[in-house]
């Protein structure tokens, strides 16, 4: 079976063409906007061009409380995952965007929806519940749902075949670091807490989105410093995190002005580690004990220093980095890998496979 995969994330558009696991064609675009037509016009023409399939799987990222499974998509299903939008505003509409175009440019293929929420469905109520009004809760489906499930779930089927152990035996700490960055506790396969929550906001340093802020702050900057909610969650969406931090959105360049001593730059590198080291340790905390950190995503993967600096003083829970290993290029060869000194516990980075995950849900939910 040749499955389109349509990976539709808050800056960019990845498409791949599976043929089982092998990649028969490829083409990466920018997000769409939403209300752009020129761009949708252009991404009917790119899928055109990637050939025959025989059927089409899309990521989406908020699947609300209904969707915890691959469902096949249609205008009904469509309107449900448009009413969620305003849960992630910077990826929903882009996701939506990119189902109608693919819809129109392959309308006699199913279209199935793989929820990037899913996999934390399983987190016990104990992680997933907000200290709320009980009012609130009732009227509302208020929970954390946690997201980048398609490739906690692809790193964490990975660590099991790299480590050589069934994967209902492991508890792994899984770090999706990219543009948005999220870490899963997995215990033996499953979900069982997550930093993020209701919406994508939550929890870590991201490139442009705060994390977590105290809730007090956003009443403060309301009530006393006289922003309207719409400027607040601007804010705290396209303009905080590292953006906001070091006035750059990629990792990269902060690193590189952390080097020159950039004071901006040192403080923005600082308080993202910061945030991640103690995420670690509470994920692990979780979990009763780790036997296994993943690093996966952009950052995750190409970033030998921030994943250096996110275990050190982490030594406690076994967690050692092996210098070599971690600042060694990688190659075809070595994607992949173990980064850590040997011993119980392993550092592993493993690359990002979102699209065979999604192949493989929609190829489990085809028959």
């Amino acid at each position: 079976m040749r499955i389109l995969v349509v990976n539709s994330g808050s800056s960019s558009l990845k498409l791949r063409v599976l043929d089982g696991d092998d990649v028969a064609a490829s083409a990466d675009l920018p997000a769409i906007d939403p209300a752009d037509a020129e761009a949708g016009a252009k991404l009917e023409e790119e899928i055109a061009a990637l050939g025959p399939v025989d059927a089409v799987g899309h990521r989406i990222v908020h699947g609300g409380v209904r969707f915890a499974a691959p469902i096949e998509i249609d205008d009904a299903v469509v309107q449900e995952l448009a009413s969620l939008s305003e849960l992630a505003p910077l990826h929903q509409p882009r996701c939506l965007a990119a189902v109608d175009a693919a819809r129109r440019a392959l309308p006699d293929q199913p279209h199935v929806a793989a929820f990037d929420t899913a996999f934390h469905a399983t987190i016990p109520d104990a992680a997933a519940t907000y200290a709320l009004p009980a009012e609130w809760r009732a009227r509302w489906p208020i929970r954390r749902y946690g997201f980048h499930g398609l490739s906690h779930a692809w790193a964490t089927r990975r660590a099991g075949e790299l480590l050589g152990r069934p994967g209902d035996r492991l508890r792994l700490v899984t770090c999706h670091l990219g543009a948005g960055a999220s870490l899963a506790a997995v215990a033996g396969g499953r979900s069982v807490d997550t930093t993020m929550g209701f919406t994508p906001l939550e929890g870590l340093v991201m490139a442009t989105r705060s994390g977590s802020v105290d809730p007090g702050l956003v009443l403060w900057l309301q009530q006393q410093g006289g922003l309207h909610v719409d400027a607040v969650a601007d804010g705290l969406e396209r303009r905080a995190g590292l953006a906001g931090l070091a006035g750059s959105a990629d990792m990269r360049e902060v690193l590189a002005g952390a080097a020159r001593g950039a004071p901006d730059a040192t403080l923005a590198r600082d308080v993202y580690v910061h945030r991640l080291r103690a995420s670690i340790a509470a994920m692990a905390a979780a979990l009763r004990g780790v036997d296994a950190v993943v690093f996966t995503g952009g950052v995750g993967e190409h970033a030998p220093e921030i994943r250096r600096r996110a275990v050190d003083g982490l030594d406690f829970l076994g967690l050692q980095v092996d210098e070599a290993r971690n600042s060694a290029t990688a190659t075809d060869d070595l994607i992949d890998r173990r980064i850590s000194v040997d011993g119980p516990t392993a550092i592993l980075v493993i690359e990002s496979r979102e699209d065979l995950e999604i192949a493989r849900q929609v190829g489990s939910f085809l028959g």
